[in-house]
C-alpha cells in the first residue's frame, strides 16, 4: 500500500458487495483507532477515495465496523464530503431495486463506539443529520440517470441478524427504510463538520412485508445487478457536488462542547 499522497475531496463510503474500486490506487490511512484501507482515483475532474465498509479477508459485519477509524480517515485524507451507499429493506411499497434519498434516521444500536468525545460532552446538533447540498447532488443525479428513488426515514439496527415481525410493526410506524450501518457514521461526520449523505438501495422487502425467507444472497444478487447503475449515480453526484460549501455541515460542531 502507498502512504496519502494528495488531498482527498469527497469519499464513498461502500456498502455491501459494492467494489467499484478495482482499478484504483490503494491507500493505507492511519488513523488513532487502526489503519483504514482507502482506494483512491479521479471521477469527472475531482479527486475521490472509496472506502469498503465490511473490507478484510473475512466480511466485516455491521456490528462490528470501526466507524471510527472509517470517519477518522476520512479527515485525515482532507476530505469534506461523503457519500454513503447503504443496503436497505422497505418497510413501504418500494420496489427492490430502487433508491432512497435519506432525509432522517432513527438509531436502534446499542453496542457501538458513537462519538470521537469519549472524555468531553459535545452535543451534537442532528437537526439536519444529512447534507443538503448532497442529498441535492444526489436527487438530480437520479433524475438524470432516470432512476426511480424516494425519500424517507431511515431506521438503524444493531445486526447482524434481520429484525423480527414484532421490530417491523414498531419500526414502520416512524421510518420508511430499515439497515445496519448508517449510524453511528452519520453522527460522527457531525463531530468532524463534515458533509454526509446516503444513498440507499433497496435490496428487500422485511420480514412481514413477504412470504419467503430473507437470506443475505437476495441482498448481494441486488447490489451485483445495480453496481453499474450506483457508480453512474455516484459519478453524476459527484460532478453536481459544488466546489464550495455553503452547508450548515461546517458549522455543526460550532457551540457543541460543554
Amino acid at each position: 500500500m502507498e502512504e496519502i499522497i494528495e488531498k482527498v475531496e469527497i469519499v464513498v463510503l461502500g456498502g455491501v458487495g459494492f467494489n467499484s474500486y478495482r482499478n484504483f490506487k490503494v491507500l493505507a490511512v492511519q488513523t488513532p483507532y487502526g489503519e483504514v484501507t482507502a482506494y483512491h482515483n479521479t471521477i469527472r475532474g475531482k479527486k475521490i477515495a472509496i472506502i469498503p465498509r465490511h473490507s478484510g479477508k473475512n466480511h466485516i459485519p455491521p456490528h462490528r465496523i470501526n466507524y471510527r477509524a472509517n470517519i477518522w480517515a476520512i479527515n485525515a485524507l482532507g476530505a469534506k464530503r461523503v457519500i454513503s451507499t447503504n443496503s436497505v429493506g422497505s418497510m413501504r411499497e418500494h420496489p427492490v431495486g430502487s433508491f432512497v434519498v435519506i432525509d432522517d434516521f432513527i438509531d436502534f444500536t446499542r453496542n457501538r463506539s458513537s462519538t470521537f468525545y469519549d472524555d468531553t460532552t459535545v452535543h451534537i446538533d442532528v437537526s439536519d443529520p444529512y447534507c443538503a447540498e448532497i442529498r441535492a447532488a444526489l436527487i438530480k443525479a437520479l433524475e438524470q440517470q432516470i432512476f426511480p428513488y424516494t425519500e424517507g426515514i431511515y431506521a438503524c439496527t444493531e445486526g447482524p441478524r434481520f429484525e423480527t415481525r414484532a421490530e417491523i410493526h414498531m419500526l414502520s410506524q416512524f421510518a420508511d427504510i430499515v439497515g445496519m450501518t448508517g449510524v453511528p457514521e452519520v453522527t460522527l461526520t457531525k463531530e468532524l463538520s463534515l458533509c454526509y449523505a446516503s444513498l440507499a438501495l433497496v435490496t428487500n422487502q422485511v420480514c412481514g412485508m413477504t412470504t419467503h425467507k430473507l437470506t443475505a444472497d437476495e441482498v448481494t444478487e441486488v447490489v451485483g445487478k445495480t453496481q453499474e447503475a450506483i457508480f453512474a449515480i455516484i459519478s453524476d453526484a459527484i460532478e453536481n457536488i459544488p466546489e464550495v460549501r455553503n452547508c450548515k455541515c461546517r458549522f455543526s460542531r460550532e457551540e457543541a462542547c460543554l
